[in-house]
């Protein structure tokens, strides 16, 4: 049988969202015609490549096995898609960014006005989760990350250095104290990251650490999956911090606690795959990035 692609793109669109509907709004066409073009190809093949549930779809074993190639065949498709963009003078479509939540969110989404100014043919879809979006099956065409890359077919550019400091409000420290020295810390309530998952991100709870040598952390009075919600707790007084600096407004109120230590420092990378090492969308936004950067110089680590 002659696979038609307008039928494996249906199929393959079924299959990563599980859902005939969800298909249909991903292709931009109604759900009728993306069913009718399984039900030709499952015809064709002479066999079922979903079952059918209340809760969804669910892939067959003829159905996973198409869909193995059918992810090969997206991400070709997806490849020449951007090699034939870049083959313009003047970057253009679309450029997908990841980047931590946080960071993406206070860092980088207010500093973009100058760079859509710059390029007004481009459009930046931007990702954000503090985990990894899959660069080489091209779940984003490049990364900011805080940390290295670990895979060979990646590029990778440091950037710069993102510091962490301690932080409390003054309503806090006004009922609870201020600590003078680090072992002062263990009389006031912490506020950490926390994740189910082993990520760079449960650097950030040096303030369970500080002061403690070899004996355990702190026990943190409160644990936020979320690095910006943990700035919005220390705003509200439910304790002691440590923050990425560039998070906290000159203008905000939050105190630097132990202000002559300084946290553990990230090092900010810029991260791309190298089938797109001659894009020219990617070349421009590694430009902007590394003119926007020089604000996260970091003084020497003290502590």
């Amino acid at each position: 049988m002659q696979m038609d692609w307008d039928k494996l793109k249906s199929f393959h669109a079924a299959a990563e969202t599980g859902s005939l509907t969800a298909a249909a709004e991903r292709l931009g066409i109604s759900q009728s015609a993306v069913s009718r073009q399984i039900a030709a190809l499952e015809d064709g093949l002479g066999v079922s490549v979903f079952q059918r549930h209340a809760r969804g779809l669910v892939l067959t074993d003829a159905g996973h096995i198409l869909h193995r190639s059918t992810k090969d065949m997206a991400a070709a498709a997806q490849s020449a898609s951007y090699t034939l963009r870049d083959a313009q003078d003047h970057p253009s479509g679309e450029l997908t960014v990841s980047a931590p939540v946080t960071f993406g969110s206070i860092w980088l989404t207010p500093r973009l006005g100058s760079f859509m100014d710059d390029y007004p043919d481009l459009r930046v879809n931007m990702r954000l989760d503090d985990g990894e979006f899959d660069l080489l099956k091209l779940e984003a065409e490049c990364a900011i990350r805080l940390w290295a890359a670990d895979k060979a077919d990646l590029i990778q550019r440091r950037l710069g250095t993102v510091a962490t400091s301690l932080y409390a409000s003054p309503e806090y420290l006004s009922e609870h104290g201020t600590p003078s020295e680090p072992p002062d810390l263990d009389a006031h309530r912490i506020v950490v990251y926390g994740t189910d998952t082993n990520t760079p991100m449960r650097n950030v709870n040096w303030a369970q650490r500080v002061g403690r040598d070899d004996r355990p952390p702190r026990t943190p009075s409160l644990i936020i999956n979320n690095v910006f919600a943990m700035l919005r707790a220390v705003e509200a007084g439910l304790g002691i911090a440590d923050l990425p600096d560039y998070m906290v407004s000159p203008k905000s109120n939050l105190v630097k606690v132990l202000p002559d230590l300084t946290g553990p420092a990230f090092d900010l990378f810029f991260v791309y795959p190298s089938d797109l090492r001659r894009s020219s969308r990617i070349a421009a936004f590694r430009d902007f990035l590394t003119t926007q950067v020089a604000s996260l110089k970091v003084p020497k680590q003290t502590a």
